[in-house]
């Protein structure tokens, strides 16, 4: 028997791709991977021979296909219930600042793409992203403070919610967003994840460039 597939876009650049990935691998799941170059001649007919909605991420598991990185942590956690906190009530709030994350931050998301390679950027200023940066980190700083003897991660354990905020983290590194305190030791948790080191350092021997998440000046 074959097994899972995970089809992902550029290291470098696709953070829905790096969210599904940490998921499985922090489950333990023995799985293959297809990289696909986004924006480049040809991408969207190979993505549309693996994903209905000609995105990425997609797993796939003999004949299921699942999508989106949210619904792919949900399918993982039905046979890898450590993805979400065992307590019911601290469950519920990592899906909710998950779905929140899913779903929001849209300023961020535009102002500061996800961009590995990158660091020193400096990006324009709004309302907005400003909202989106103080929420961040008033959900990180809330959960590190309740959950800061149960160990390192924003529920202590590992759960799907770090792996949705693990992009962050690195968008934080790239644009110099800090804050002394939970803020910064979090990011620095991100970052000495051995998984979170190994998808870095292959999205840094990346060649590709999309111009498009190439912003900021330093």
């Amino acid at each position: 028997m074959s097994k899972p597939l995970l089809i992902i876009g550029n290291k470098n650049y696709s953070s829905w791709s790096l969210r599904a990935w940490l998921m499985l691998k922090h489950a333990g799941v023995d799985f293959d991977e297809v990289r696909i170059s986004l924006f480049v001649a040809g991408y969207k007919e190979k993505l549309f021979s693996y994903s209905p909605p000609g995105k990425v991420p997609v797993y796939r598991e003999g004949d299921l296909l699942v999508w989106d990185s949210l619904a792919i942590g949900e399918f993982l956690y039905e046979t890898h219930p450590a993805l979400w906190p065992a307590d019911r009530t601290a469950r519920a709030r990592a899906r909710s600042v998950s779905a929140e994350m899913h779903s929001g931050f849209v300023p961020l998301r535009k102002t500061m793409p996800m961009n590995i390679r990158a660091r020193g950027r400096k990006v324009g200023s709004s309302p907005e992203l400003e909202a989106d940066i103080a929420r961040i980190k008033t959900i990180w700083r809330e959960l590190r403070t309740q959950y800061a003897d149960a160990g390192p991660w924003l529920f202590g354990r590992y759960s799907i919610a770090d792996a949705m905020f693990a992009p962050v983290a690195f968008r934080f590194l790239t644009y110099g967003v800090t804050e002394t305190g939970a803020v910064d030791e979090y990011v620095r948790i991100v970052m000495r994840d051995p998984l979170v080191q190994e998808w870095m350092q292959a999205g840094e021997l990346e060649q590709e460039v999309v111009a498009s998440s190439e912003v900021g000046v330093h």
